[in-house]
């Protein structure tokens, strides 16, 4: 890809790289299969009946079929206890046609996550959520990376995005993306600023950002006023609302067509980080898979 060295508002396609990824991916399931070998196992735990949990977990089982990963889903009742959920996890544990466990957040309220992850097998924790398997990004040891972090390093190294001495601003402190990300980015050499709600003079520590992971959880919170010209913007939300007619407005953390006149690359929403956070699920499926078997 061949991009001016002026040019702004270059969209980083996500959802073109997620379809390059999967095509990878299944080429290398295709080859562990001709050999003989049984298909890398991804299952899925879904708890209660949240229809935007049940849409995410379809995405995901449909993206594995498509590779050729096997997917076992595990669903529940909203009432279910937590020794039983707890049971079912500690029993894919120990399957040995399960490489990866997926429990989708978030669960019902009586149920708590922590718990429930902590149970997880973290050689099996695709979404790089235990304990331990933050402990291992932490220290920088072979682990599962929590896939929308690893989905954005992707984005950034395939649009070769300059990252060591750069200025890396992340707004969000959530153990899914945003501690995570600024590990990730100073593990690359970046100097990293992590912002949170009660952060001070926000807008202009964004102004010095050479790349701004924005993952605050609130629809167009940064404005295209923060960004700095020439800037990389990562836009790691994602809401839908109801327009004046009926129909549906999905939007992101980032004011997208005034940020898109600054910067020189920005993720789109839809399209930018989603479609590579699903990717870097089945990657890591895969990566458990050969792991555990040793590539037997």
């Amino acid at each position: 890809m061949v991009l001016q060295e002026q040019s702004v508002g270059q969209v980083m396609d996500g959802k073109a790289l997620a379809a390059s990824v999967r095509e990878e991916l299944k080429e290398k399931v295709a080859k562990i299969v001709e050999s003989g070998k049984r298909r890398p196992g991804l299952a899925v735990v879904l708890v209660g009946d949240d229809k935007a949990s049940a849409l995410y977990v379809k995405n995901k089982t449909s993206s594995c079929k498509k590779v050729g990963i096997e997917s076992f889903m595990h669903t529940f009742p909203a009432n279910t206890d937590m020794e039983t959920l707890l049971a079912c996890i500690r029993s894919l544990n120990q399957s040995d046609v399960v490489d990866g466990i997926l429990v989708q957040l978030p669960l019902p309220k009586h149920l708590s996550a922590d718990v429930v992850l902590e149970v997880l097998d973290p050689d099996k924790d695709v979404d790089g959520l235990t304990t331990e398997s933050m402990g291992r990004l932490f220290a920088g040891k072979t682990g599962l990376r929590p896939c929308t972090p690893v989905g954005v390093m992707a984005l950034l190294d395939r649009y070769k995005v300059e990252i060591e001495g750069k200025n890396a601003v992340v707004i969000g402190r959530s153990n899914l993306v945003g501690k995570p990300i600024a590990i990730l980015l100073q593990q690359k050499n970046a100097t990293v600023t992590m912002c949170h709600s009660r952060t001070k003079d926000l807008d202009k520590i964004c102004q010095n950002a050479d790349i701004l992971v924005v993952a605050a959880g609130q629809r167009e919170f940064v404005k295209g006023s923060w960004i700095k010209p020439g800037s990389t913007v990562i836009d790691v939300g994602i809401h839908h609302t109801q327009g004046p007619d009926g129909e549906s407005i999905v939007s992101g953390d980032v004011q997208y067509a005034d940020a898109a006149k600054l910067a020189r690359f920005i993720t789109p929403v839809p399209g930018g980080v989603g479609p590579m956070t699903v990717a870097m699920l089945l990657a890591n499926t895969i990566t458990a898979y050969e792991r555990r078997t040793g590539g037997k």
